[in-house]
């Protein structure tokens, strides 16, 4: 293990953050917050020069959201060929883990939040690596079914500066295919894109957002304002990950459904009920992260057919969700 600094906050100074954030969340759960809510804008932002030393870290630039006070690098399996059901779908279908790097709302430490996408035989090297260098490991789950290869997600957690967070997490996946450096160039542009693929004004008609092209894909990425939700400190967004998500892969007539639903407690059975009425199968129930508040559980789903039907069936389960206003990432 790794000597922890003393510039890191201890467990106990963690867990006191968590009861803030219980407190912060009882406090406003009555609220209805938009992205230009005061309260959205608490988190102090990180500066350029640790942007800046987060991407020498990782050997990639990121992405800084400025609503979320969130910087956040992109970690896609781009070396993985992966089907469904026989079918190969596309990398940004599911398969693009992520690292993401915000302050707590006090601004004395700052938060990493990761999702990585894993081999089965990779799981356990990782886990190993990432505690050696001081990070905790918060969840390992699948999000699929009917996969080939095998393909597990593990969530990586920790509490510290910026850049030291990132450099930590950089030695912990230095020399896995996770590591930007490690992946295979970029090929060619694809073919098509989702909005060549897909109805995107009927799709979004259904669903009553507006999604994203990310390459052959469209993808809809929904937040959860009707919520404060905490952890050791920090707000969680959709930029690290509090978000409800579906991506569409295939064609219009054929296509491959995906996605997560984050939701509290009450809402878990209503939004299964909700899917299988509209035959999309449940895949995965779990949680992402340890000691939120209030507790968050994230659902996976599947389903083939023609997109709009599929559509129909993510809009009726995300009807579920509290009061439906949800935001776009």
């Amino acid at each position: 293990m790794a000597k922890i600094e003393p510039t890191r906050m201890s467990r106990r100074q963690l867990l006191q953050a968590a009861t803030i954030g219980i407190i912060g969340a009882e406090a406003l759960s009555h609220l209805q917050p938009t992205s230009a809510s005061p309260r959205k804008r608490q988190t102090p932002p990180l500066t350029s020069n640790e942007m800046a030393a987060i991407d020498a870290a990782l050997g990639k630039k990121g992405k800084w959201v400025d609503a979320e006070r969130v910087y956040t690098v992109a970690l896609p399996r781009a070396d993985l060929h992966v089907t469904v059901k026989g079918d190969a779908v596309p990398t940004p279908f599911g398969f693009g883990g992520w690292l993401s790097i915000k302050r707590t709302l006090d601004g004395k430490t700052a938060m990493l939040m990761s999702d990585t996408v894993l081999l089965q035989e990779e799981v356990n090297p990782l886990i190993s690596a990432a505690q050696a260098q001081g990070l905790e490991i918060s969840a390992v789950h699948n999000h699929f079914f009917y996969l080939e290869p095998v393909i597990f997600y593990m969530h990586i957690h920790g509490m510290g500066e910026p850049a030291d967070l990132a450099k930590r997490f950089a030695a912990a996946i230095q020399t896995t295919k996770l590591f930007p450096a490690n992946q295979p160039p970029a090929g060619p542009p694809p073919t098509h894109l989702g909005s060549d693929l897909f109805d995107l004004k009927a799709l979004d008609g259904i669903v009553g957002h507006t999604g994203t092209v990310n390459g052959p894909t469209y993808k809809y990425t929904l937040g959860r304002p009707d919520l404060l939700v905490t952890l050791m400190g920090a707000e969680m967004t959709p930029a690290i990950g509090l978000n409800t998500w579906a991506s569409f892969a295939g064609t219009a007539d054929q296509s491959h459904i995906a996605g997560d639903v984050a939701m509290l407690a009450s809402e878990v059975n209503p939004v299964i009920a909700a899917l299988r009425k509209n035959d999309l199968e449940v895949v995965a129930l779990h949680s992402h992260m340890l000691a939120e508040q209030p507790r968050i559980l994230f659902l996976h789903y599947y389903g083939a057919g023609p997109a709009t039907t599929l559509a129909q069936g993510f809009r009726v389960a995300i009807d579920e969700l509290g009061p439906h206003r949800m935001s776009i990432k």
